[in-house]
């Protein structure tokens, strides 16, 4: 059986995998080695500052001869509703001092508006039933609380011209939610730049990215496609994916600019929505 996730049980599940493994003589780097895990994972995972995957935990189960106390086990997060491959991510969301984003088609989950997100949770497959579907808005939203403050994370979203013109839920629900994104922006909270369909071909264009930078860990990656997400942690590949964004940031509009487009295309929505409401 799995245990609710919070600091006190990734301890203990740590202290637990360094018994274990000193008890099976092994140094970090040699577990590492069987489990195909880096070094540096492993330390974090006993010092109890991460919590491995479903796959990482069956490997260190077979590694230590652990009977599958390490899946059994698993410190979890099945207390938000979030999708599977995502839960990773949620825990270093919490603990990030600077994120940036770079979003290729909808707007970043930190961003949405309930009805913007409501209409995305609404699709896709398997179909969801509508408590199930309440449930991912709600900790959806929950997310957002951390832009009410101008506490940490410093926040910087890149977002495809794609994103503003993808009607989602209908113009309405669009030029609320496009108006949210300046209201933040115009507050100071969030940075965000719009990269124009102009740009043509770009460093991002294979998909969403996030970076994180924390004060007590290295900095990692995210890298999201369809219904599948990884968290990435060798330097060399976080390194990358940090020039990656800032190739594709060096082509955006500049904030002043990016603030103008996204009040303009609000405003094309709002003179949709009466359209349809005056017939």
């Amino acid at each position: 059986m799995a245990i609710e996730d919070d600091p006190r049980s990734r301890e203990k599940y740590g202290e637990e995998l360094r018994r274990r493994r000193e008890g099976a003589g092994l140094t970090q780097e040699e577990l590492s080695q069987r489990v195909v895990m880096s070094r540096t994972h492993i330390a974090h995972i006993e010092a109890g500052r991460r919590r491995p995957d479903v796959e990482d935990a069956r490997r260190l189960d077979e590694a230590l001869g652990a009977g599958g106390f390490f899946e059994r086990f698993l410190p979890t997060l099945d207390g938000k509703k979030v999708a599977e491959h995502f839960k990773e991510a949620l825990e270093f969301e919490g603990r990030a001092t600077v994120i940036k984003e770079y979003a290729p088609s909808l707007v970043p989950g930190l961003l949405q508006t309930k009805a913007y997100a409501h209409e995305v949770l609404s699709t896709g497959y398997p179909r969801q039933s509508d408590e199930s579907r309440d449930r991912l808005v709600a900790t959806r939203l929950e997310r957002a609380q951390l832009l009410e403050t101008f506490d940490t994370p410093e926040l910087c979203f890149l977002l495809d011209e794609a994103v503003l013109r993808r009607t989602v839920g209908g113009a309405a629900v669009m030029c609320e939610q496009l108006r949210h994104i300046v209201r933040l922006a115009a507050s100071r909270r969030i940075r965000v730049h719009v990269l124009p369909y102009s740009v043509g071909a770009h460093a991002l264009q294979e998909g969403f990215l996030a970076l994180m930078w924390f004060e007590d860990l290295p900095p990692i990656a995210y890298a999201e496609g369809i219904k599948s997400g990884r968290v990435l942690e060798l330097p060399p590949v976080v390194r990358t994916c940090q020039e990656l964004y800032d190739q594709a940031l060096g082509d955006a509009l500049s904030l002043r600019k990016s603030l103008d487009l996204l009040r303009s295309v609000a405003e094309d929505y709002e003179h949709e929505a009466q359209r349809t409401d005056n017939h």
